[in-house]
């Protein structure tokens, strides 16, 4: 075990201290100035396209009776699978490492994030596929089988992200998942692990078996109650220690940029710290850049490519800018982060800080839902990929693997497990990435037909690769002699 924990710790120091702290915010920057500014320029139209026709209800029932996905039921499965144990226990795990300046960074990931998750979301927009039952699909996979010209190339970076993506969410990090749920039940109301680990089974279970329609039902009515309430508990806190609010942010910047490490080591490797963590949390938190959220975004049936990118961009605005922020401030106004306690309870201590016995119980509520609909979320990306690999006749044992791997998340101790996620999820960022900058000229193209469309007068793109069922292009035989 020991040798297994040093190869996931080198590879760890390689790609995810090191390579993700590059190309992450240069990737992040290319978009943000390629795009002129999507973040800033189209922030109002993100808005309005995301959350404009909520209220109507003739629109939701024509779309309801057609069984098609909205723009804000692709979101809140994509927010679903965003806002886990990332933005709770994450957030606390950055502050603790990296110090408070690792907030900041974490904003700057994100800021940066927007622009390559705008790109993303357009991507799978536009080589999005049907399945054998006529539903939409998408993602990495499917955008770099379509849009990169050198079929071989694009064939082992769409098998590669496939397999670690499977392996990375919907296996590995649904155990995660599932562990902190039990955790944070546990410590909270004394349940058994098991017990927890047959509920979470279960339920999952009949939320995977509805499919994407199922499944962005559910998402749309759990994420955004849950996000309100969490975002609600977090500004009481800051009334309640109002005081120390501004204070608080003061030393975000100011660890953040640290004028001592102009003239010591010492500082210079605090500021180093607290980038790491903070960016590396930060993609963990939101998962800009790193490929599974463009399988949600895909799904959404929108008039044009770019109305998903906009309605990307909120998703990483709520799940980085409000849901992360939230968990910091109140880590860092109550002092939680000097406590002698476990990373993976900080968070819990500084809302029992706030709130007491009822701040604990509020917490585990908040913790086991996001982590569920995280499950969920990654449950589905999963699944998008074992069509895009073997077609439909490996879902059924996929669905078991899947639920077998979130009960023995939540009876196991599950330390290399979290160094293993990290591993895979940084790793899968890789083909991914490649990717998106080989085919941004096309995210250019679409981003200038949408705004002709919108001079017009009349949105409409044509979807070329959606027109037809989709027939699995890598066969079961061929793709596991790749694997």
């Amino acid at each position: 075990m020991n040798i297994i924990e040093n190869i996931v710790s080198v590879i760890n120091s390689i790609t995810r201290d090191k390579i993700l702290l590059a190309i992450l915010p240069l990737t992040g920057i290319f978009f943000t100035l390629y795009l002129g500014f999507p973040q800033i320029r189209r922030l109002p139209s993100a808005f309005k396209q995301t959350f404009g026709g909520l209220f109507d209800k003739e629109e939701n029932k024509r779309r309801k009776a057609a069984g098609e996905v909205t723009s804000f039921q692709a979101l809140s499965v994509a927010v679903a699978a965003q806002v886990g144990t990332g933005n709770i226990v994450g957030v606390a795990t950055a502050i603790v490492l990296g110090g408070p300046g690792a907030v900041f960074w974490m904003w700057m990931a994100a800021f940066l994030g927007m622009g390559t998750i705008f790109a993303e979301a357009i991507l799978a927009q536009k080589y999005r596929e049907r399945d054998s039952e006529g539903e939409l699909i998408g993602g990495p996979a499917y955008y770099i089988k379509n849009g990169i010209k050198n079929k071989t190339l694009g064939k082992i970076l769409a098998t590669t992200f496939s397999v670690l993506i499977i392996i990375a969410l919907g296996l590995i990090g649904n155990m995660v998942q599932a562990n902190s749920i039990a955790a944070t039940v546990g410590s909270s109301i004394a349940v058994d692990p098991i017990w927890v680990g047959i509920i979470v089974m279960v339920l999952a279970g009949m939320v995977f078996l509805g499919g994407i329609g199922r499944i962005a039902s559910f998402a749309e009515k759990i994420v955004p109650v849950m996000a309100i309430f969490y975002i609600s508990l977090a500004i009481y806190a800051m009334f309640a220690y109002s005081s120390e609010v501004v204070p608080v942010l003061k030393t975000i910047f100011r660890e953040a940029f640290s004028t001592g490490a102009l003239i010591g080591g010492g500082a210079g490797i605090a500021i180093q710290k607290a980038m790491t963590f903070g960016v590396s949390r930060g993609l963990f938190s939101n998962e800009a850049g790193m490929g599974s959220t463009p399988h949600a975004h895909a799904t959404a049936k929108v008039n044009h490519p770019l109305e998903q990118g906009l309605t990307a961009i909120i998703g990483v605005f709520i799940s980085t800018f409000l849901i992360c922020t939230a968990t910091a401030v109140v880590i860092l106004v109550t002092e939680a982060n000097f406590l002698d306690k476990p990373v993976a309870l900080i968070t819990q201590e500084a809302f029992y800080t706030v709130f007491g016995n009822f701040g604990k119980h509020a917490l585990t509520i908040c913790i086991s839902c996001f982590s569920f609909t995280t499950i969920v979320g990654w449950y589905y990306f999963g699944e998008s990929n074992i069509k895009f690999l073997f077609g439909e006749k490996l879902l059924t044992p996929y669905r078991l693997v899947v639920l077998s791997f979130v009960f023995i998340g939540a009876i196991a101790k599950v330390d290399l497990v979290w160094e293993l996620a990290d591993m895979f999820n940084s790793l899968m960022v890789i083909p991914n990435l490649i990717a998106i900058v080989m085919l941004a000229k096309q995210v250019k193209g679409i981003t200038r037909d949408y705004d002709r469309c919108k001079k017009l007068g009349k949105i409409t793109y044509d979807y070329e690769y959606d027109k037809v069922v989709m027939k699995p292009e890598i066969d079961l035989e061929v793709a596991t002699d790749k694997i």
